[in-house]
């Protein structure tokens, strides 16, 4: 008798909307999200709420009808992904100073100022004109993975890292029109503002971000290439339906790859793009100096004994002499 496995779902969501008491809203919204069986990350502000959450068809939209029922949350979207189990391993719905991390020392309210919306098809004329300048508003691991044909990679480990990125490179843009994009939108509302209040003219934001232009249907993620990072357990899913280019490159030996780790000293914890037999080789480690610290845990994961370890070790560096 062959059991039919149900079907799950992946929400990726955000609104900037007034919430009096996040603490209390979060804890409360952590208990109605355990009733429905979700797991995720939800972070809550006061300027509003920025989650993805999985679940089976049936819980995810209740959630979603829950949600769109809520006057305080009137207009939110979400964008769903199917998805053969969890992405999460937990339930986690927090308060936070905000909901994406910008840290300016004056913050941007996305409803006072933001950049000119573009729908999928506008987003790709923008790609297209040699006059419009793509800057990918995410990290320099997420633009690794895959990212705009001809987009801008700024070199930055987080978010908070990007104005200061742009006040040293302020000189060679400010006179271009800018469009900005991210994984859901969210932070591109702050940070195409951000542009807006710094002087920018001509600012525009890919809305709904990469996870809306890869299901539109006249684009179908044209002028994408790689695969689009996410923070679950997929790490990654795909976004140009006209065709496949990995852009990706193997951390060890250069060749194209896909596929993410953390580097196995957790005091460095750096991503980095791995084919299965090299992370076996180099012991799952992004460098020499990570390999053999006293916290990498590489030989406990794989269950290695000390002199296992070893004689792998001494093996990579007869290698490599």
């Amino acid at each position: 008798m062959n059991e039919t496995k149900e079907a799950y779902q992946v929400l990726l969501y955000y609104l900037y909307t007034p919430i009096e008491n996040p603490t209390e809203f979060a804890a409360n919204h952590l208990a109605y999200c355990k009733d429905l069986e979700l797991k995720g990350r939800i972070l809550v502000g006061a300027e509003g709420i920025n989650g993805t959450v999985s679940g089976t068809i049936e819980k995810t939209n209740q959630y979603v009808k829950d949600m769109q029922a809520d006057p305080m949350f009137a207009g939110i979207k979400f964008k769903i992904d199917m998805a053969e189990g969890h992405v999460f391993n937990k339930m986690h719905c927090r308060p936070r100073a905000e909901i994406v991390a910008l840290e300016l020392e004056e913050d941007i309210n996305p409803h006072e100022v933001t950049g000119e919306y573009l729908d999928a098809e506008k987003f790709r004329e923008a790609l297209l004109d040699e006059n419009t300048v793509v800057l990918d508003a995410r990290n320099d691991y997420e633009y690794d993975l895959g990212h705009f044909r001809g987009a801008i990679r700024p070199d930055i480990r987080s978010f908070r890292e990007l104005p200061q990125w742009v006040q040293d490179h302020k000189d060679e843009l400010m006179d271009k029109r800018v469009v900005t994009y991210c994984t859901g939108g969210i932070r591109c509302e702050k940070f195409s503002g951000y542009l807006v209040r710094e002087g920018f003219k001509d600012v525009g934001q890919l809305d709904g971000g990469i996870a809306t232009y890869g299901k539109d249907e006249k684009v179908k993620g044209d002028l994408w290439d790689g695969k689009m990072y996410v923070f679950d357990k997929r790490i990654s899913v795909p976004i140009n339906h006209v065709e496949e280019v990995i852009v990706g490159v193997e951390h060890f030996d250069g060749t194209p790859c896909e596929r993410y780790i953390n580097c196995a000293n957790p005091r460095c914890n750096k991503q980095i793009l791995t084919h299965v037999e090299n992370e076996e080789k180099y012991l799952g480690s992004c460098c020499h100096t990570c390999r053999v610290h006293e916290d990498n845990l590489y030989a406990k994961r794989h269950d290695l004994t000390d002199a296992q370890f070893a004689e792998r070790l001494a093996l990579l560096l007869t290698e490599n002499k």
